[in-house]
């Protein structure tokens, strides 16, 4: 019998198990749909208390800085290393959920996430303990962010992976949005305190752990065979029964070289999933660099409370839905045609269409916002307003990126979302640490208006991909 995880002798005779045809009701496609949705809801309900942790903390910062008498861009940090920390996690994540499967990594990156949301809570006036744990409540809520799309392809074919990718991205950006109103509301509260803005996160979080704890079934397809395989040579007697899983080699130079570092290497060598990553980190990093930017208008030029001066990321929410509507439409009208013509396999490139209004809309709400914004004679509705278009622009950006990467790279999609995860939460941590520079010495309007044209010169990527990413993914042969 070969030992777990080591490479079979060339001379053994192996028989490797795979699923008994399309119909096996051990593959994931053929769980009952009510649990493949119920589990795909957990995960995304659970990635959006993740996010919502992320920036719940932005509307502490005030309380903070009196509190404890640092500087904003010292209070910062609390927002900073959470978002630096979904930048590491992903890649141990990633890892391990192709070493053993997504239950166990999703589960216990949760849990480390409550216990650290609640130690940051715990910290009370030590500010290094608390910005520590905030770092790795992020590294370990970078868990449920990065597994849920790699689950969700799992458990569903192709054709319906797209419109799971949006809500799962919709949830990816709803947090940090829901979360500013949330947070502002806590922090008027004279009876809670900024401790609650950690609380929180930590409640709900032990609310989706419970429910995942007992309703999340390994959807790994190799974990699942080599489970299999472990079963039948027990019935059997047969020790020649294997999976493929079970040739991996489990030592430390491989398992850095061919998992650990996979997503930098993507990054590295492949273009594709290079492109794209920069193209969703950008907008990613901006939705942080949105915390700093709404206060400046809504807080200080129209003289809002941290509660009420929320209230506008609802414009950005309503542009969101309004993607998400317009996303079902194009899937429904656009891709599925293609996809029963082609037999059910998606090209990557189908993923991208609406990534180019997307980057326009984007670029158009940018210069809204900022001459919009910048002076109170303006009506408040004005600026909020703009988020429609933002907030449309956000998500149509960023969910063909993620989805566009998933689909070229199924075979790895935990370690492309990984790479994805990585390079867009580096974005992530970095905007908010230069954005109340940046508003300060060039005013609100000129601010927004660079960001405008950075956006616009995005526009090229999914358009140069929708072209000829098909020719680059021939030329570019890279082994996973």
């Amino acid at each position: 019998m070969e030992s777990e995880g080591s490479t079979p002798k060339p001379e053994a005779k192996c028989t490797f198990v795979d699923f008994d045809g399309p119909d096996d009701p051990l593959h994931p496609y053929n769980w009952p749909v009510w649990k493949r949705r119920l589990i795909s809801a957990l995960l995304a309900i659970s990635t959006m208390f993740v996010a919502m942790a992320s920036s719940i903390f932005a509307t502490a910062i005030p309380a903070i800085m009196v509190a404890e008498d640092l500087s904003r861009e010292v209070s910062t940090l609390g927002v900073s290393l959470y978002v630096l920390g979904f930048a590491t996690g992903p890649i141990i994540w990633a890892s391990f959920s192709e070493l053993k499967g997504r239950y166990l990594p999703n589960t216990v990156s949760l849990f480390g996430f409550i216990v650290f949301s609640f130690a940051a809570a715990r910290s009370g006036h030590d500010v290094a303990s608390v910005f520590i744990c905030r770092y790795f409540a992020g590294f370990f809520g970078a868990g449920p962010l990065t597994l849920t799309g790699a689950t969700f392809s799992d458990m569903f074919p192709p054709q319906e992976v797209g419109t799971l990718m949006t809500l799962y991205s919709l949830t990816v950006f709803l947090g940090p949005l829901l979360s500013q109103p949330i947070g502002g509301f806590i922090i008027l509260n004279k009876s809670l305190g900024w401790q609650w803005t950690e609380y929180l996160p930590g409640i709900l979080g032990s609310a989706a752990f419970l429910a995942l704890l007992f309703i999340q079934q390994e959807s790994y397809h190799p974990v699942i065979l080599a489970r299999k395989a472990d079963r039948l040579r027990r019935e059997t007697g047969d020790w020649s029964i294997i999976s493929k899983h079970d040739t991996i080699a489990i030592e430390p130079r491989v398992i850095v070289r061919d998992f650990l570092l996979l997503p930098l290497r993507m990054l590295v060598k492949d273009p594709i999933v290079l492109c794209m990553c920069t193209f969703g980190s950008f907008v990613y990093g901006l939705l942080y660099l949105f915390l700093t930017a709404y206060p400046a208008i809504f807080q200080k030029v129209h003289q809002m409370n941290s509660g009420v001066g929320g209230l506008p990321y609802l414009g950005i929410m309503v542009g969101q839905l309004i993607y998400v509507a317009s996303n079902i439409v194009f899937r429904n009208t656009w891709i599925m045609p293609r996809l029963k013509q082609n037999q059910f396999q998606m090209v990557p490139e189908w993923n991208l269409p609406m990534a180019i209004p997307g980057a326009a809309a984007f670029s158009a709400g940018l210069f809204w916002l900022g001459w919009s914004g910048y002076k109170a004679s303006i009506h408040w509705i004005v600026p909020t307003a703009s988020g429609i278009l933002t907030g449309f622009g956000l998500l149509a950006m960023f969910v063909p990126s993620i989805s566009y990467v998933v689909t070229a790279r199924q075979k790895r999609a935990a370690s492309a979302v990984a790479a994805h995860a990585f390079l867009r939460s580096l974005f992530g941590a970095v905007f908010p640490l230069f954005s109340t520079f940046m508003f300060q010495n060039l005013g609100i309007q000129w601010a927004c208006t660079l960001l405008g044209c950075i956006a616009a010169l995005m526009l090229p990527i999914p358009v140069g991909l929708y072209v000829y990413g098909a020719r680059i993914r021939a030329k570019v042969k890279i082994e996973y």
